[in-house]
């Protein structure tokens, strides 16, 4: 066989060793293809990472708070005048009404402080508060009918007694516990129940006079108060910082007992009369507020 007829027609054995040829070259361009490919996994990808999902801590009620307050107080106590006369001024206590009005109302505002402790669904706190009222009680009565008949003095006849009272409470505070429980998951509802001492400072007087002869019998009982409170209320936090509330609070600032003192003439023409009161300092408080909470 000539060297040109063997060009043109290979062998078998040359046809096997091409084709291993062509394999071992495939094989190597897939390894460092492979190659190149792991390298490329293991550079920075250009996608974001998605952001974080905030999960915010649920709301405590620990710590301290600081806030105002409005709303409405009430009186419930009694009231009552006595004549005290010797056998022969008796006639007076038939003529002079015991009486010294219904209850009566007013506003109230101020602040308040305190501090929460949370422990589980339970909150132990303590409170102080401090509120203006305008809380008064005026009353005028008079005797009816007029003085006359068997007994009465010559001087008196045709005459009217009169009596004229006020009763302010200018200022009223309390210091009180706290114990309330979270009625929601998020915490942010609390029912409390609550107690404690109060206290409250006004003015009063009272006054019997008659209308013809100058008479009269004046007193003045102390302005200061102290007592106790209980009461319930639920607070609800609108934020991690602003709560609002509304609370019932029943207040009892004792009873006061007082005696006129009668002028010169008084005195002169009935020397042995005199006239007592007896004042129940009960309240009854609801009011509305917000605290903000540190």
């Amino acid at each position: 066989m000539t060297l040109l007829s063997r060009l043109a027609s290979p062998t078998i054995t040359e046809k096997k060793m091409s084709n291993r040829l062509v394999s071992s070259v495939a094989a190597a361009a897939l390894t460092v293809a492979g190659a190149f490919a792991a390298q490329a996994a293991d550079l920075p990808t250009r996608k974001e990472a998605p952001a974080p999902v905030f999960v915010p801590p649920p709301f405590s009620w620990t710590g301290f708070y600081i806030g105002g307050n409005i709303g409405g107080v009430w009186e419930s106590g009694s009231r009552s005048i006595n004549f005290f006369s010797g056998a022969t001024d008796s006639w007076l206590g038939a003529y002079f009404p015991n009486t010294l009005g219904s209850s009566d109302g007013g506003w109230l505002v101020g602040g308040q402080a305190g501090y929460n402790y949370q422990w589980g669904a339970w909150v132990f706190g303590v409170e102080t508060d401090f509120d203006w009222t305008s809380l008064n009680r005026n009353f005028n009565t008079v005797s009816n009918p007029i003085l006359a008949g068997t007994g009465i003095p010559a001087i008196l006849v045709g005459d009217q007694i009169y009596a004229h009272g006020k009763f302010d409470l200018n200022w009223l505070g309390t210091t009180r516990g706290r114990i309330g429980f979270v009625a929601t998951p998020d915490n942010r509802l609390m029912f409390y129940g609550t107690g404690g001492v109060a206290y409250a400072g006004g003015s009063s007087s009272f006054s019997i006079y008659d209308l013809n002869q100058g008479l009269a019998w004046g007193g003045n009982p102390s302005s200061s108060r102290t007592g106790w409170t209980i009461g319930a209320g639920a607070e609800y936090a609108w934020t991690n910082n602003i709560t609002f509330k509304a609370e019932y609070l029943y207040v009892d600032l004792g009873s006061r007992n007082f005696t006129t003192i009668g002028n010169l003439a008084a005195t002169t023409l009935f020397p042995d009369v005199y006239a007592t009161a007896h004042v129940n300092y009960n309240l009854n408080v609801f009011r509305v507020g917000v605290n903000y909470k540190f």
